[in-house]
């Protein structure tokens, strides 16, 4: 079975669950991030606690895991954000490269270019392997949710699977749930793939289905109206994959600023936006919309960001 997912964070997700949680818990390297919303730094004992309590919740995971099983060649993970930017290519090329390279410039510990590259080549590489085992007649599973990223993910790859004349039948698909019900009677929201943890997929295999061609067909030609589109952003509207103006999400971004003083820091605006309205979207994109507000003067940079941080680490002033 080849599973197909589309961001690298689930692809690297699944491979760990296919072993996660043999054995006796040994304990792991993890990282945790602590931040306050005026910009102090935590202190030791903060870190420490913080520490011991990822220690704590990572053990418990793994004692509870059920490991899939399989081999870590049979995932690929196709992170080309497609929701974002020119999507007229057949396959990955300029194009997308231009777009990728324009979300990695927040990150100035990344050479984007060469990055963006890296990414492009493999994707590429990986199309032809899984062409060539899907026409061997492997069958595939896609892992996709309402997120845009992957929604569109699907779209794309169900259009190769047509052009590859793939039959139907080695095609499974597993939607994420949109709400997740826990015992205790508590309700949890995640908005996609790469939010799972690889102690919690497992419990998502129940979802696996079937395709049939008239499915296939459908993403096919859907894909094939928003190439056609071209739009500059996708976005999932009532359930629906919709070519839509890059500004879109603009009034959640300008409601979160209009919530704070005449000076704020913009990383909190990014994560109120994230974290509240779970649009789907990435942090960088966010970043992006707020740069265009500055050069349209909304906006005015009165700190930048350190030179080992994202740009968006800095503080804004209002203007207007």
């Amino acid at each position: 079975m080849i599973d197909i997912v589309f961001s690298d964070s689930a692809c690297g997700s699944l491979k760990i669950a296919q072993h996660y949680g043999e054995g006796k818990y040994r304990g792991g390297v993890f990282s945790v991030f602590i931040s306050h919303e005026d910009g102090r730094e935590p202190t030791e004992e903060e870190i420490e606690a913080a520490k011991r309590k990822v220690e704590e919740k990572e053990r418990l995971a793994w004692e509870r895991a059920t490991p899939l099983g399989g081999n870590p060649k049979d995932i690929f993970g196709f992170g080309l954000v497609l929701s974002i930017g020119d999507i007229s290519e057949n396959h990955p090329g300029d194009k997308r490269i231009q777009t990728l390279e324009r979300l990695y410039g927040n990150f100035p510990n990344i050479d984007g270019h060469q990055t963006v590259r890296e990414i492009i080549e493999r994707a590429n590489e990986d199309l032809k392997t899984v062409r060539e085992r899907a026409s061997a007649g492997e069958s595939l599973r896609i892992w996709y949710s309402s997120n845009p990223d992957e929604m569109c993910g699907l779209y794309w790859f169900m259009g190769l699977l047509e052009q590859w004349n793939v039959d139907s039948g080695q095609v499974f698909i597993v939607k994420f749930p949109e709400w997740e019900a826990f015992e205790g009677g508590n309700i949890a929201r995640k908005s996609c793939w790469s939010e799972v943890t690889p102690g919690e997929w497992h419990q998502y295999l129940n979802l696996q289905k079937p395709v049939l061609p008239a499915f296939i067909e459908g993403c096919a030609y859907h894909w094939r109206e928003l190439k056609r589109e071209n739009s500059p952003l996708r976005a999932v509207l009532n359930g629906q994959l919709v070519s839509v103006s890059e500004s879109i999400y603009d009034d959640f971004i300008l409601r979160e600023i209009a919530e704070e003083t005449d000076e704020f820091y913009e990383a909190k605006i990014i994560g109120h936006v994230l974290g509240k309205y779970q649009l789907g979207i990435s942090d960088s994109w966010v970043a992006l919309r707020i740069e265009e507000m500055i050069h349209a003067g909304k906006l005015e940079v009165v700190a930048a960001a350190a030179k080992d941080m994202p740009t968006y680490h800095r503080i804004l002033k209002k203007s207007i």
